[in-house]
């Protein structure tokens, strides 16, 4: 078989995954210089503490909207900006590596728009859910940074095009489910071992209900589609 002359030998990442990943490489960039003291002087050291103010999401701003019944709409913006900043370059680097894999792969069967749908609404979803989860438990409020409620929303979506390809093929369709409970297991071993695991896997397990349930309506073909799947048997 004769073999393109041009053709890449790396799978190309749709420009989509791109834009979702680029924020974060770009801030890490910005954070090591400064560490480096390349630009921000004295304070660039501070620079990835002054940034988790700005963007982490607190749950309290949203217990205080409903407690008042009034929406600042100033603050809203840290319901999307969790999800690029990272407390440290390994987090972020997870992060990372995840949304260019799941993105890429979820990418082939969604359309731009509705991978970028996913990846916010999950983010948005999960903070929320998470709100209303520790607020009714009375649990001790944490912050919520990072993008692994977004990611989970891939996995999310991942796991629905699994969970349709299987019951397209009248398969077990619970076996799609296997990516998410790896990634609990590892979750929960790692947390044990290096301590620090917290509150934010409720906030991460959200992200991937509403990654799962979004996919109905943002897949093509939407709801008619995953009803056909359902009803097959």
């Amino acid at each position: 078989m004769r073999h393109q002359v041009n053709e890449s030998p790396i799978n190309p990442l749709p420009m989509t995954v791109w834009m979702l990943a680029l924020p974060i490489i770009a801030s890490e960039i910005v954070f090591a210089l400064g560490k480096a003291g390349v630009i921000g002087g004295a304070q660039g050291v501070g620079l990835r503490l002054t940034a988790l103010q700005f963007t982490a999401f607190a749950p309290e701003m949203i217990q205080r909207m409903w407690q008042v019944g009034v929406v600042d709409w100033s603050q809203l913006y840290r319901l999307l900006s969790f999800s690029f900043i990272h407390v440290s370059f390994t987090h972020a680097a997870f992060v990372v590596a995840f949304t260019l894999a799941l993105g890429n792969m979820v990418a082939r069967e969604f359309r731009p728009w509705a991978v970028i749908a996913l990846f916010f609404g999950s983010a948005i979803g999960g903070a929320i859910i998470y709100t209303v989860i520790i607020s009714a438990l009375g649990l001790r409020t944490e912050p919520l940074i990072g993008g692994y409620p977004a990611v989970y929303g891939l996995v999310g979506a991942f796991t629905f095009l699994l969970w349709a390809r299987l019951a397209a093929a009248n398969a077990n369709r619970r076996r799609a489910f296997t990516l998410i409970g790896m990634l609990l297991l590892f979750q929960l071993v790692f947390g044990l071992v290096f301590g620090g695991a917290g509150l934010s896997w409720i906030a991460e397990v959200a992200g991937f209900f509403c990654g799962f349930g979004l996919s109905f309506l943002l897949v093509d073909g939407g709801i008619q589609r995953a009803l056909r799947h359902i009803r097959q048997r």
